[in-house]
């Protein structure tokens, strides 16, 4: 028995609705299931139980064994307090709140029929599968089901990224223009330098930012500088005496401390090298000034006059100092702008509107309607298995499916697996 399955058999009533009785012999009647608590606390608030007749109102926790309310230490918190009912399987303990006062418990291990319990190890609890549990199922959804919850999913997944937006405006004392300097740094970074990048950003205050503006080769030498690429004694490249010179100076007038994590150039193609992706960097910010109003203010699609500047002349015959290459024009790939859309632009318009009260998720609907589809192996095998992926709103959905409910087990907290349970029983 697992803790969710409980926790769908109580959220969708998968119990007779007459005829429960506590384990001390109270009648009860379940007239709200109560909402579903995803964080700390009580697994369902504000729900209402009649007890031999009479009505409460208040919270519902529910334990594979009441037991694990003393393993868990509940009754030493107040937040439990108003729990008016115990759901458990296995009923092996009285339970009781702070004040000392005993806890009804409703014991499911009584009322749910063997044909539930094999339909849910049939369809989640098996490993006969090659890629997620209802991978041999999951055409058999409603399509409405599915699509109503993909939209949901593009939601959570920006609200995810709120999150970390949220923390950026602290840090930032609610300077928008200073979190997408940022954001947009972290997203240059990708992969393998996103933690650095973002290192290098918080290492920068933003106000020597903004006096860099018009001044492309001191704003490069800023960020190399800061990434620690300027380290190395002037010697026979011009450029780079350039860029250590400026560096020393800027390093010196505002006392600038250099961050412990450094990028990294191994595993990376030449065109991700961080000298290239912060020569590009400095361009759009030497270049643009209030980028982050006119990113939020545009409502076409295509941001590349603002962040496709390419670099200055010194890197399209270079990816490292000293060493020269053939000449290559060093812009942004059309795919990467497109990266920087769906992962900086829009969660920072989504967190934006939230933040001056003005939501408008079918503008961003429409929005992400108009980008590509990510193309990498999760969503590659989503489509195998019947996922209709067309652009980058529902690659963006399916990649949330897989995080957070298909990778981690949560079958039953997802519609397609409550759905999936609906159609088998």
């Amino acid at each position: 028995m697992k803790e969710d399955l409980l926790h769908y058999l109580w959220k969708y009533k998968k119990y007779p609705l007459n005829g429960l009785q506590s384990t001390c012999g109270k009648s009860i009647q379940v007239k709200s299931s109560g909402l579903h608590n995803q964080l700390s606390g009580p697994d369902f608030f504000n729900a209402q139980i009649e007890l031999d007749g009479q009505l409460w109102a208040g919270n519902v926790e529910i334990h594979i064994k009441s037991s694990d309310w003393f393993a868990h230490n509940h009754q030493l918190d107040a937040g439990y307090d108003n729990v008016i009912l115990h759901v458990v399987w296995k009923d092996d303990v009285s339970v009781y709140r702070k004040d000392g006062t005993q806890i009804p418990t409703l014991s499911l291990q009584e009322y749910i029929s063997v044909a539930l319990l094999e339909t849910y190890k049939q369809l989640f609890n098996t490993k006969n599968y090659k890629f997620i549990n209802c991978e041999n199922e999951f055409k058999q959804v409603d399509t409405f089901i599915k699509e109503n919850w993909l939209d949901r999913l593009f939601i959570e997944r920006l609200q995810g990224k709120s999150g970390v937006i949220n923390e950026l405006l602290k840090f930032t004392d609610n300077d928008w223009e200073y979190v997408l300097f940022l954001m947009l740094l972290k997203n240059f970074g990708s992969k393998i330098n996103a933690d650095a990048f973002l290192a290098i950003g918080k290492s920068i205050r933003y106000s020597i930012v903004r006096k860099l503006f018009g001044q492309p080769l001191v704003m490069e030498s800023l960020l190399m500088g800061q990434a620690g690429l300027l380290e190395q004694e002037p010697g026979l490249d011009s450029y780079y005496n350039r860029l250590f010179k400026e560096y020393q100076y800027l390093k010196s007038k505002y006392h600038l401390v250099q961050p412990l994590t450094k990028p990294k150039f191994f595993k990376l193609r030449p065109l991700n090298f961080p000298t290239i992706r912060l020569a590009q960097f400095s361009k759009i910010y030497a270049t643009n000034n209030n980028l982050f109003q006119n990113l939020i203010d545009r409502k076409d699609v295509d941001a590349s006059d603002l962040v496709n500047l390419g670099t200055s002349d010194y890197w399209n015959t270079h990816y490292t100092f000293e060493k020269e290459s053939n000449r290559k024009i060093k812009h942004i790939t059309d795919s990467f702008v497109q990266l920087i859309m769906i992962n900086t632009v829009i969660p920072l318009k989504f967190s934006y509107q939230q933040y001056i009260g003005q939501t408008n998720n079918d503008a961003l609907f429409q929005l992400m309607g108009t980008f590509k589809s990510e193309q990498n192996s999760i969503i590659e095998r989503y489509r195998d298995i019947g996922g209709q992926i067309t652009n980058a709103k529902s690659s963006q959905a399916y990649l949330q499916l897989y995080n957070a409910y298909c990778k981690t087990g949560k079958c039953l907290d997802c519609a397609i697996g409550a759905q999936l349970m609906n159609i088998k029983v």
